[in-house]
């Protein structure tokens, strides 16, 4: 698992100013924290672990010394330069559900023939045990043919016991839908100009 090195933040000091000097601010919190700890992390150390880790993700989070099990459960970004400003970690217990997402990764979607693949759903929300989190739902499309349409009854993670889907079961997650040949296209301007 992922560790990311993080120190106790002094609240006298504006979250501006951090940034500035080249850090994220964040907050964790959980049922064993009172309130929350406010943290900052150094700006490259963030961005090295969202390389591989997003929302969602489980990673280890070690504050001045001390290492919490945390989730990802949110990552602002700064509108205008799409730069992390702060992340919101949720600290795990052991033995107790967390509410969580799983992105959804589309696979082969090149292979997919005489269809565009359409993604409707980006991401699962469930509620788990922290062994038993899903940080990625791997979609093989690949296969799909026009008309086709995956639900999120039908994936894996639907059918997992561990697991509680709180996303609707009858929402699309990705559908094929025909592509209009350019010369239909070209025929119906020529009817247009007629």
């Amino acid at each position: 698992m992922d560790v990311l090195k993080a120190e106790k933040r002094d609240m006298s000091v504006k979250a501006r100013r951090l940034r500035r000097e080249g850090f994220v601010t964040g907050n964790v919190c959980g049922k064993d924290i009172e309130g929350s700890i406010p943290v900052k992390m150094d700006k490259k150390d963030v961005n090295h672990i969202l390389k591989d880790n997003s929302k969602g993700s489980q990673i280890l989070l070690e504050v001045d010394g001390e290492t919490h099990n945390v989730l990802i459960k949110e990552i602002h970004y700064n509108a205008l330069d799409n730069v992390v400003e702060e992340i919101e970690f949720q600290a795990l217990v052991k033995n107790q559900k967390v509410q969580s997402v799983a992105e959804i990764v589309l696979e082969n979607r090149d292979k997919v023939d005489g269809g565009v693949v359409q993604e409707q759903l980006e991401e699962i929300e469930y509620r788990a045990l922290p062994e038993n989190l899903v940080e990625k739902i791997i979609l093989d499309v690949g296969d799909m043919k026009v008309g086709d349409v995956l639900r999120v009854k039908d994936l894996d993670i639907f059918k997992n016991e561990a697991v509680d889907v709180l996303s609707d079961p009858e929402a699309q997650v990705v559908t094929v839908t025909a592509v209009k040949k350019e010369a239909d296209a070209e025929e119906t301007a020529e009817e247009d100009a007629e």
